[in-house]
């Protein structure tokens, strides 16, 4: 399965961008492009939504702590949807789960990210 970016700016700075398919070495620089994009762009409360993802690798986690590392001085956060149980396994494993929120949802992401604004 090829591996698709989109992007979706939510407002307030909040925006998602989500993968399908597989992110490894040779199309991890697309989401690494997607995500300067989203910041360079004003982002600075961004999802990545892993959703429809198939299968990540180091060289993706590689891309998300570079992330991180851009958003912090600007006072952002990056947050993660996934419930794949396989993918959410790599994040415990190299303890990255400490590093980002995880969320089974899209919507608890963003959530999140708006500072937990309760929706009625």
């Amino acid at each position: 399965m090829e591996m698709e970016t989109s992007t979706l700016d939510l407002g307030d700075g909040v925006v998602q961008v989500s993968v399908s398919g597989e992110v490894d070495l040779y199309t991890a620089p697309a989401l690494k492009g997607a995500l300067r994009e989203a910041i360079d762009g004003g982002g600075r409360r961004v999802l990545v939504d892993l959703s429809q993802a198939t299968f990540i690798d180091s060289t993706t986690l590689g891309v998300l702590i570079g992330a991180v590392k851009r958003l912090r001085p600007l006072g952002g956060e990056l947050a993660i949807a996934c419930r794949d149980p396989n993918i959410r396994k790599i994040f415990s494993i190299t303890l990255l789960d400490r590093i980002f929120e995880i969320f089974p949802t899209p919507d608890e992401a963003i959530e999140h990210l708006r500072g937990g604004a309760v929706v009625s």
